[in-house]
């Protein structure tokens, strides 16, 4: 296998790989079970540190 070769398959194929871990990742973030985990994350800067039974 030459330069050119490994150079666009791994152009192709890495194209590919990024698409699908993009999809992944969004799936994930837009999965409606993981909602109350980013919405204590989206609170947890403001929070002042009491749990309030949470």
């Amino acid at each position: 296998m030459d330069y050119q070769t490994a150079n666009q398959f791994a152009q192709t194929w890495g194209l590919w790989l990024l698409m699908a871990c993009f999809i992944a990742a969004v799936v994930y973030a837009l999965w409606p079970s993981n909602r109350d985990t980013f919405e204590r994350a989206a609170r947890a800067p403001l929070d002042d540190g009491d749990d309030n039974g949470r």
